[in-house]
């Protein structure tokens, strides 16, 4: 059991444990109700990166793009983690850091080049239907049980993002594409949540990041045309800083360590939130105008909240007094 605890696939790393090995400290000991939180202020972040990266993608290819931001974000968590990454360097932490990683350049490229031939409101809502499928694989990979609540909030929020972020329901190859991406999406937080709970999720996440970002300068090299010297302007390192470092290393290593304490169907409802405060955003910062679509499509994302976290128990209560 000792070898269990302690060793080099430790479910939970030495690092997060106190001097009795059941008694968990750090991330391990913060409670569930501390990561919703925490995805919640990420998905609101990711939702404003969409200002930044657009101005980002009008100057760098595509690939470029996610492979400054990836490499960036490995090199810091290599730095930070170097002696866990070196501790669990094992078939067991590279597969599924690997595995992760491809899952999540599958889904960054399939949603980056389908923002290319659809709106970005479309491109935000058919990203966001991964809440609808976490669920559904989770259930398959997991386990995890997968009840009417988790569906109804799910379709739920859905609906709510489809008010705020849809134009109109006709579909084109950008569609597709980023209807793909998001099942790549949801395949990865699957993944992260299922196998996070037996690896060490900071290594798993350092090798996520460098798999990303090897890919996406494999084919940048391949295929794409370097920009001019130019558009290398102190605001454009600036964008790629904050994307490297608050989007990615960051944001992302919150979101696999948080997938680990919630179940993955909450999880990526919460995580969802990023298409709306999108639009939120271009309400708050470029005065895109607050309509009643709007007001209803974000109504029906907090119900869909509400219902996945209350079950709306508080109602039956009600009622009961009643």
């Amino acid at each position: 059991m000792d070898r269990y605890i302690h060793g080099a696939d430790a479910p939970v790393a030495p690092e997060d444990r106190g001097a009795d090995p059941h008694m968990l400290r750090g991330a391990g000991a913060r409670s569930p109700l501390f990561w919703k939180l925490l995805l919640v202020a990420m998905a609101l972040m990711w939702g404003f990166s969409f200002f930044v990266m657009k101005d980002a993608l009008d100057l760098l290819p595509t690939f470029m793009l996610l492979a400054c931001r990836f490499l960036a974000a490995a090199l810091i968590m290599f730095v930070l983690f170097f002696r866990r990454v070196r501790a669990h360097l094992n078939r067991r932490n590279l597969v599924v850091g690997i595995v992760m990683g491809l899952l999540m350049w599958g889904a960054y490229s399939l949603q980056t080049l389908g923002l290319g031939e659809t709106t970005a409101g479309k491109n935000a809502f058919l990203t966001g239907t991964y809440c609808i499928l976490v669920p559904f694989i989770s259930h398959v990979m997991s386990g995890e049980p997968l009840t009417r609540y988790n569906v109804g909030a799910a379709l739920l929020c859905l609906f709510g993002i489809g008010l705020v972020a849809l134009d109109s329901l006709a579909m084109n190859v950008g569609d597709a594409l980023t209807l793909a991406g998001a099942l790549f999406f949801a395949l990865q937080m699957a993944v992260v949540s299922h196998y996070g709970r037996n690896l060490d999720i900071n290594v798993i996440t350092f090798w996520m990041f460098f798999t990303v970002g090897a890919l996406s300068a494999v084919v940048s090299v391949l295929f794409e045309s370097a920009p001019p010297s130019s558009v290398w302007t102190p605001q454009l390192v600036g964008t790629l800083v904050f994307l490297a470092v608050f989007c990615t290393c960051m944001g992302m290593l919150i979101q696999n360590v948080a997938l680990v304490h919630v179940p993955s169907s909450i999880g990526s409802l919460l995580l969802s939130l990023e298409s709306p405060s999108g639009v939120l955003f271009s309400v708050l910062l470029a005065n895109e105008v607050l309509s009643g679509r709007l007001i209803a499509g974000f109504a029906l994302i907090f119900i869909s909240i509400v219902l996945s976290e209350t079950h709306f128990a508080f109602l039956r209560t009600v009622l009961r007094r009643r």
